[in-house]
């Protein structure tokens, strides 16, 4: 007994080893800390009791076990930390069907990001790649995504990506007073972020809104467009209430966002040449696997690149100096394409995060790496040109996708 007691020893804390390093991959930053102490405290506990059993001459039983225990805690933690339901907010709907609404609601729809982290964005789409059986980072290795997501949060502070469309949405707003509109009301909503598309389209209904107009502020159709557009459809608006509630296309066609960029270009062009500028198009990318199931992603992203590249051309840049490139999955990388540039001979190089409707991580953080990840020879300047943000022909595009479907 005394024996069986000795190879059981370092089990007991084993478990509950691999539980807390979950803990301690996962946790807010604020509870950094304390989850690292229990950690460190119970690997101890383990390695202590495997010692003194090593002492015994029960060192292989003790340690086959205590690795058992501890990969079983891991994956009882992990299983428990990504089976984690969305708890964002979603209000009752308390809107009689017999109500008439008597004004048009404006639904802004977005990706979102949480200005501090919170995985759940993407606990929700590991969840929703499975069930389409698209495979993206294995179940075991998933914690550790989530904590390169949680270093990237504490090495920029914070995502600007909520204060920037809260800017934007506030600048469509003005737009529509400003052309005599003072009745359409306007509502936040996050595909990552609070509240969610339905919570907003609720928030209407309940408001008495007659007609429900969803903007979708993306580049593409994607699954994170569809997630959303799904989100609103189960509400059934129109059948249970007589609202009727559309969706505008996403903005990969829109010429206007694409002068954007243009101008962009121009107000910190300087005393530089056009022939001896350089543009770079940086696009998230995504798995070939993905491509399957919405190549619209790819394809419009694509397109509109090359749109705007045309449109440069016109102006005057030299096409051999312009091109794009993608951050994650596809090539060329940043890095090849500031080579070329660079070898083109170019003073200064304008890049852009071409898909990012607002500064998110990627803009803020994940792009600048990549790009400054290329040996810059003295003389060449490298400005960085974001997201789209409120550029005045970015708000003039929503508006216009707006009026797409209103005059349809």
């Amino acid at each position: 007994m005394k024996r069986f007691a000795i190879i059981l020893l370092p089990w007991i804390p084993a478990f509950f080893t691999g539980w807390y390093f979950i803990e301690a991959l996962t946790v807010h930053p604020t509870r950094i800390f304390i989850s690292v102490f229990i950690f460190t405290v119970l690997l101890c506990m383990s390695l202590m009791a495997c010692y003194f059993s090593l002492k015994r001459k029960m060192f292989i039983w003790s340690l086959s076990g205590m690795l058992f225990l501890l990969i079983a805690g891991y994956l009882v933690r992990a299983k428990i930390f990504l089976s984690a339901e969305d708890s964002r907010f979603v209000p009752a709907i308390t809107r009689l069907p017999e109500t008439k609404g008597d004004h048009k609601a404006v639904v802004y729809f977005t990706h979102g990001e949480p200005e501090t982290f919170n995985p759940i964005g993407w606990l929700n789409q590991f969840r929703e790649f499975d069930e389409q059986g698209i495979r993206f980072v294995p179940f075991f290795a998933r914690p550790f995504f989530i904590n390169g997501l949680r270093e990237k949060y504490l090495e920029v502070g914070k995502s600007n990506h909520r204060q920037g469309h809260m800017v934007m949405l506030k600048d469509l707003e003005a737009l529509y007073r400003m052309k005599g509109d003072s009745s359409t009301r306007f509502y936040l909503s996050f595909l990552d972020d609070e509240p969610r598309p339905d919570a907003a389209v609720i928030r209407a209904l309940n408001e008495g809104a007659s007609e429900i107009i969803v903007a979708t502020v993306f580049l593409t159709m994607s699954n994170h467009t569809a997630e959303g557009w799904h989100l609103v459809e189960k509400l059934e608006s129109e059948k249970r209430f007589g609202v009727k509630t559309v969706n505008t296309e996403p903005l990969w066609n829109s010429e206007t966002l694409m002068r954007a960029f243009v101008d962009k270009v121009y107000q910190n062009l300087g005393s530089t040449s056009k022939d001896k500028v350089g543009i770079a198009l940086i696009g998230h990318g995504q798995p070939d696997e993905w491509d399957v199931e919405f190549p619209t992603e790819t394809l419009q992203e694509a397109k509109f690149r090359e749109s705007i590249i045309e449109m440069f051309s016109t102006e005057g840049f030299k096409k051999e100096n312009m091109g794009d490139a993608w951050m994650s999955f596809k090539k060329p990388k940043p890095y090849e394409l500031m080579e070329k540039l660079v070898r083109n001979g170019v003073e200064k190089i304008f890049y852009f995060s071409s898909a990012i409707s607002a500064d998110a991580i990627h803009s803020q953080s994940d792009i600048p790496e990549l790009v400054n990840e290329y040996p810059f020879p003295e003389g060449i300047e490298v400005v960085n040109l974001g997201a789209w943000n409120a550029h005045p022909l970015v708000i003039q595009a929503i508006r216009e996708k707006i009026d797409q479907v209103e005059n349809h």
